[in-house]
């Protein structure tokens, strides 16, 4: 994401700035920087107060927190399904049947592996357990 030409409507100047995080989701480090470039351009006459700031801190806390908890959720979500047998939307036309064998994290999203291959645990359409023969029975002999 390139943001350029911003005017501003006080003086007249154009700045051109850069982001580096092109994943668009916001950081603690991204919020920091915010928070420094608004007190650095914030009205002299008319300051914000140490709350509010302390307020958005809080505010922002929580939201990576929840973030965290949903992303551990969505973990936990994926390992309950190893072993079971579950239907797989491939396409908005096909579908696939396996047992989950595992789960892998790709670009922090937890994915289930079926018959080798990889899938959004969103693509699960149905769940079932994995049902296994019984141990067939060896009678000793004496």
């Amino acid at each position: 994401m390139q943001v350029t030409s911003a005017t501003t409507a006080t003086n007249g100047l154009t700045s051109t700035d850069s982001v580096s995080n092109t994943t668009q989701t916001l950081n603690q480090q991204d919020f920091l920087q915010l928070l420094v470039s608004q007190m650095e351009n914030q009205d002299p006459m008319n300051p914000q107060s140490d709350t509010d700031m302390a307020s958005q801190m809080a505010q922002f806390t929580s939201l990576t927190q929840s973030s965290a908890m949903s992303a551990s959720l969505a973990m936990m979500q994926a390992n309950s399904l190893i072993g079971s047998t579950v239907t797989i939307q491939v396409d908005s036309q096909n579908t696939t049947t396996g047992a989950v064998q595992g789960v892998v994290l790709q670009n922090g999203t937890p994915e289930v592996l079926v018959n080798g291959t990889a899938y959004t645990v969103s693509q699960v359409t149905s769940v079932a357990p994995t049902v296994t023969a019984p141990a067939a029975s060896n009678p000793t002999s004496n």
